[in-house]
């Protein structure tokens, strides 16, 4: 399976922007569209 280079996180570094398509069309744009100090991000890919 073919791999793409993936950035990892530390301790103190800003989430990355990035934009979610939601399951009823509207998108979540990341971090922008968050209003908290601190955010827990959970991801589930599934199977594609």
């Amino acid at each position: 399976m073919a791999q793409t280079a993936t950035l990892k996180l530390d301790q103190g570094d800003s989430f990355p922007p990035m934009t979610i398509s939601m399951l009823d069309g509207s998108r979540l744009a990341l971090p922008d569209d968050l209003n908290a100090d601190f955010t827990i991000f959970l991801g589930y890919r599934g199977k594609w």
